[in-house]
């Protein structure tokens, strides 16, 4: 079985802690360990390897996680990343994923961002999907339902088997309000005989075979298809990288494995499942994960936080402490630089926040304070006009792009390590408390030839300090 590990989407429901650079599957919820790490952890001994579907800016992040989970332990040593320039939902991410696979394999697709407990059982319950897969069935899995939710999508299901594993897919329901959430647990309360009629949560975790997947895709979905088929043939591979072309990827229709074949399809069944699911969409369902005190605070902060009559909050800190007084079901998350309040029965309006914020400042959607890149991590310690003052870290063997800017000027001072610097034609060592000068408009590159990481402060002076002002003419990395 290849496992086929979905790593797309923007988190903005979990902001201001999940970014579109640094989405939820990549934050370090539980135990010092990112869903998506999780993700691979669970399933690392059911597959023989994986398939990672990724947005490009996201590959180094998910290289450096696997990194820190020691490859080698786990069976993705012949793993593949599938590189998107950008997003087209999950059914063309499948589908690219399965055009490279023989047809009669079977795939396990996962989302990366979701927490799913009782490994045991969710390894029984993947055995048995894979029972339907074998037989030529596409196979999602249904989640019991223990409270009217409205946030996810429902399945219709009539149950044909004795055992009640196995059912039938009569209807799939879009995320329903509240009364009519509340009939569907009032109808699964009813379930007692065989052929009744039962509602799933969608977990959005799918089996089947390669070729029936792409069989019914080009059944229900040929404009999807016959798109996806032109941009795989027209693919870039690298090693164990394969990267899709901006120019064919963005003529494949966006759309959900769910309305374009999962709906359609007369050949679906779904497997119950009995472990414990959350695809944490929300602060609310990261709260009921969180453990809580004796008054139902759930704190995940550096600095300790002093509660003074105050229950069942979500706080969670990065640096700064926080104190509260007489304050109860509250979300107060507090980033370097953002802090959302709420109050926890409105977690799902963030997404309404967040589609305000996007038309003044996109800056505080895309990334945090600190950015993750492929040769390391920049911090913005002070952004003012005409001006940017950054904490620079580039891990050892690593070097940046050889490039240059058309409206600003920078200062490097050395912290720590010793740096490569290129200016022009002149290749220098730069040691801890000296420091170099780039002029506006001259070609140069930072490395780290050492064992240590490189520490610099860069101080930008300039017109213009955005992060679009660099010209790359030379990239390890092959970014753009």
């Amino acid at each position: 079985m290849k496992g086929i590990i979905l790593c797309g989407g923007s988190g903005t429901r979990l902001w201001p802690i999940s970014r579109t650079l640094y989405p939820k599957q990549f934050v370090k919820l539980f135990d010092d360990k990112s869903l998506f790490q999780l993700t691979v952890e669970r399933n690392a001994d059911l597959c023989k390897s994986f398939l990672i579907v990724s947005n490009a800016e996201q590959y180094f992040l998910a290289i450096d996680q696997l990194e820190e989970l020691n490859i080698r332990s786990f069976n993705v040593n012949n793993s593949r990343f599938f590189l998107e320039p950008v997003g087209r939902n999950t059914a063309p991410a499948i589908a690219l994923a399965c055009l490279s696979l023989s047809p009669d394999e079977i795939v396990l697709v996962s989302p990366s961002d979701h927490l799913i407990k009782n490994i045991k059982e969710y390894k029984k319950t993947i055995a048995n999907a894979e029972t339907l897969a074998k037989e030529g069935y596409l196979v999602t899995f249904g989640i019991t339902p223990t409270y009217p939710e409205t946030g996810y999508g429902y399945i219709q299901a009539r149950c044909k088997d004795t055992k009640n594993v196995f059912f039938d897919v009569e209807m799939f329901h879009e995320k329903p309000d509240l009364e009519t959430a509340t009939k569907y647990l009032e109808e699964n309360s009813k379930f007692n005989t065989q052929n009744s009629k039962l509602f799933f949560w969608n977990s959005g975790m799918f089996m089947f075979k390669a070729g029936v997947f792409l069989a019914e895709l080009k059944a229900h979905a040929p404009e999807i298809y016959e798109a996806c088929v032109v941009a795989f043939n027209e693919k870039k591979v690298d090693n164990s990288t394969i990267r899709i072309q901006h120019q064919h990827m963005e003529t494949i229709p966006s759309e959900s494995i769910d309305y374009a074949v999962m709906e359609k399809s007369k050949n679906v069944k779904v497997v119950k499942c009995d472990f414990s699911w959350n695809d944490l969409g929300s602060f609310a369902s990261l709260y009921n994960e969180f453990q809580q005190d004796e008054h139902g605070n759930a704190l995940m902060a550096n600095a300790t936080p002093i509660l003074i009559d105050s229950k069942n909050n979500l706080i969670i800190s990065e640096d700064r402490f926080v104190g509260t007084i007489g304050v109860n079901d509250l979300i107060i998350v507090d980033t370097n630089d953002a802090l959302l309040v709420a109050k926890k029965e409105d977690a799902q309006k963030v997404k309404e926040l967040v589609s305000k914020l996007n038309s003044t400042n996109s800056n505080l959607l895309a990334f945090h304070n600190t950015v993750h890149r492929p040769w390391g991590t920049y911090t913005v310690l002070e952004d003012g006009k005409g001006y940017k003052i950054k904490k620079i870290m580039v891990k050892p063997g690593k070097r940046l792009s050889l490039q240059k800017h058309m409206h600003r000027n920078e200062h490097w001072i050395v912290v720590s390590g010793t740096a490569t610097v290129t200016v022009g034609n002149e290749t220098r060592y730069v040691r801890p408390n000296e420091s170099t000068y780039i002029k506006m408009g001259e070609v140069h590159r930072l490395a780290n030839d050492g064992k240590i990481p490189v520490i610099l402060i860069e101080a930008q002076v300039g017109e213009y300090t955005g992060e679009d002002d660099i010209v790359r003419i030379d990239d390890d990395f092959k970014r753009e």
